[in-house]
């Protein structure tokens, strides 16, 4: 039989998380930055751009997928295995490459962008193997790397975005109070994870019957394990008397959300009080920082100097916050709109932005534990807008 390089597989009706509009407004923006670039087509490689600009979020399993974009055209690559989910849910068309021959990935590919034009790529993503298939494939007259202006764009949120990241903030509150609900002396850390990814599930389904469901998760920690923020749940029985992070995440249509709060089961002793309200104070601190025309290291350095002033800033483990959008545990966030003291981008209106201080205090000393509270804030044009609804603190979250 013929066993074609790659094909077209269209079937079902496509249901995407916006409308037409909002991906054609993404790539009018895109392709206006590509001329400027120089660039003639883009090779996305990145779950975030590939989402981003198509609404396709893909599930490698060891295979590449892209999206082509050009002057005319918005084209997802995707493998057989997926026939046809990836056009479905894809704005513009799709290619299905097969695996009969070698590299068919990059022939579908070639068939949309041609040769020698400039290629925009991702240097933040492209491996070296890959990069070097697609000079082999598409003798490229020169490459630009379009990751910055990309990331550029998607710290700018749409009104259609804002409104989706808003309920993907309510879901992480249903999660929190669900996972407060279950936190009891004896049960697992196992337990209380699966009670508020339940919840956050249910609930995503109920708001968003159109959606697929999966990468929602509940990071939930005790004791000793709350010391790193990406601790992995364990089977840890609760105790009277622990510190608790509570980190929900939802996660809808490659959006994803967090809250995370410390709590402590039954009672909260002297010196992890006073902990916990210094990191309290300096996390309502760092959101009233927060406003269009401060940059994020100047965010930083003020929350610094908070810190130091009580003498905790030795005991602070990472940035403060950063983007929220199109984002997650796989494929990373804006690098350029983090609170970190070497990021000089400056707020805008549109920007969305955690404020998450943590404090980690070492076993042995008094107060032991990690101290983490999470806040989602829209930059408005006069201040911010915080859409995380969960309470923080300890009369609300000493739980017993």
């Amino acid at each position: 039989m013929d066993r074609p390089e790659f094909y077209s597989f269209h079937q079902g009706e496509k249901t995407l998380p916006f409308a037409p509009q909002e991906y054609e407004a993404r790539l009018s923006k895109l392709r206006a930055d590509m001329r400027a670039a120089g660039a003639d087509a883009c090779v996305f490689t990145s779950m975030h751009n590939i989402a981003y600009y198509s609404g396709f979020l893909y599930c490698a399993f060891g295979r590449p997928y892209a999206l082509v974009v050009t002057d005319q055209d918005c084209v997802t690559m995707s493998a057989g295995i997926d026939a046809a989910q990836p056009w479905r849910r894809s704005f513009g068309d799709n290619i299905t490459y097969t695996d009969w021959k070698r590299n068919n990935y990059w022939r579908a590919i070639l068939s949309v962008t041609g040769t020698g034009k400039a290629i925009g790529y991702e240097a933040d993503h492209l491996t070296l193997a890959q990069h070097t298939l697609l000079e082999d494939f598409l003798s490229p007259k020169a490459l630009v790397d379009v990751a910055p202006m990309t990331m550029r764009q998607r710290m700018h949120k749409s009104a259609a975005e804002l409104s989706l990241i808003r309920s993907c903030a309510q879901v992480a509150d249903v999660g929190g109070y669900a996972i407060k609900d279950a936190v009891k002396v004896g049960v697992r850390e196992i337990d209380v994870a699966m009670a508020g990814r339940d919840a956050m599930e249910l609930e995503i389904a109920k708001r968003f019957p159109d959606a697929e469901y999966r990468d929602t998760w509940v990071w939930f920690q005790s004791g000793i394990n709350t010391d790193g923020a990406h601790n992995p749940v364990t089977s840890r029985a609760l105790q009277s008397g622990d510190i608790l992070s509570l980190n929900a995440f939802p996660m809808i249509s490659g959006y994803y959300t967090a809250l995370e709060r410390t709590l402590f089961v039954d009672t909260v002793d002297p010196a992890s009080l006073a902990v916990w309200q210094a990191n309290v104070a300096a996390h309502e601190y760092g959101m009233s920082l927060l406003k269009p025309g401060v940059s994020c290291a100047q965010v930083t350095g003020q929350i610094n100097a908070f810190l130091e002033e009580r003498n905790l800033l030795q005991y602070r483990t990472f940035g403060y916050g950063h983007s929220f959008g199109i984002l997650s545990h796989y494929y990373g966030r804006e690098a350029g709109l983090e609170l970190r003291e070497d990021i000089d981008t400056v707020l805008e209106a549109g920007m969305v932005i955690s404020m998450e201080p943590m404090l980690t205090i070492p076993e042995g000393t008094a107060g032991a534990g990690g101290y983490r509270e999470h806040d989602i804030l829209i930059i408005t044009e006069d201040g911010n807008e915080n859409i995380t609804g969960y309470p923080y603190g300890p009369e609300f979250n000493t739980v017993g």
